[in-house]
Parts: C-alpha cells; structure tokens; sequence
C-alpha cells in the first residue's frame, strides 16, 4: 500500500554505550528487553526520534514492531523507519570493534530476520502507515543487532535499509 523510495544499499556500524550496563538478565524476555533498550538509546544517539516501541496495531494482524522511529536522509527528508532488534547473549565477534563495522563470519544482522519475519513487518508497517495517514512518506526497514556481554556494555550494529518492502 505504501510505496518505499528506493534507499541506498545496507549499511552497517557499530557502536557501545558507556552509558548502558554489562548485561545480568537470566531469561531470553529480559535480555531481549536490555537490547531493546540499548537499541533505542543507540537510535536516538544517531539522530532517530522514537515513535513507538513494541507496537501492534491491535487488530488481527499478528506481531509487532520493535521500534518506529523517524530520521533524516542525506538531503534532510524525513524518513519512517520500522527496526527489528537482534539482541545476541555471549562473546562478541573477534572482529566486531568499537571503531570500525563488523565483518564476521556468522550472519549480518539483516540475515537474522527471516523472510517470512520480514513479510510480517512488512505488513505491520503497512497497517501502521494506513492507520496513522502516513502515505506520503519514504520509509525503510532497519535492523539493530545487539551483543550483550555479562562483563560490557551493550554493543549495537546497525544495518540502514536491511530489506526492501515485501507482500
């Protein structure tokens, strides 16, 4: 229904919070929670304004979105972002750095959102562009993946532009 301006290819960086804690969460909910967190702190450090978080758009669409935020493109127009959050428990990527991208082995954080994920927010988005009369607004699908560490800060990857738009 909405129609997506086509935006560059996905591009990652990674970055910690000094400000975020070493993780202490026992149960997957609680540690997925903390990297939604760190994920929204880190948005709102690069110049995303949060709309909402873990929205469902209460009708019988299944699912929800993590994060709905706007931001700006390169020109200065106002872009509608829909994040999905990976958060990861364990040892960080022996190649993921505070000051350069990740360049691993194992998946990109887009690689972690299924197709049939992707589908599904695709569709959340579109009832979320229907219900709030958004239609003449470029939007894109984000992706923050986050490495939680019991001894570290949060560290957040971001992948702008993840996927394209699929029915």
């Amino acid at each position: 229904m909405f129609g997506m301006k086509k935006q560059p290819a996905p591009t990652t960086g990674s970055t910690p919070f000094s400000g975020a804690a070493a993780t202490t969460a026992s149960t997957t909910k609680q540690r997925g929670q903390i990297g939604e967190d760190a994920a929204a702190l880190f948005l709102q450090s690069r110049g995303y304004q949060i709309i909402a978080r873990n929205w469902r758009p209460g009708n019988s669409l299944r699912g929800e979105i993590d994060a709905i935020a706007t931001t700006r493109d390169e020109r200065g127009h106002r872009i509608l972002c829909f994040v999905e959050v990976k958060a990861r428990m364990g040892n960080l990527p022996q190649t993921l750095t505070e000051t350069q991208p990740p360049i691993r082995e194992i998946a990109a954080p887009q690689e972690a959102v299924t197709l049939s994920k992707q589908r599904q927010i695709a569709r959340l988005a579109n009832a979320y562009v229907s219900l709030n009369k958004l239609d003449n607004i470029a939007c894109r699908f984000d992706v923050v993946e986050v490495w939680l560490s019991r001894d570290n800060a949060p560290l957040c990857s971001l992948c702008v532009n993840a996927f394209d738009y699929r029915e």
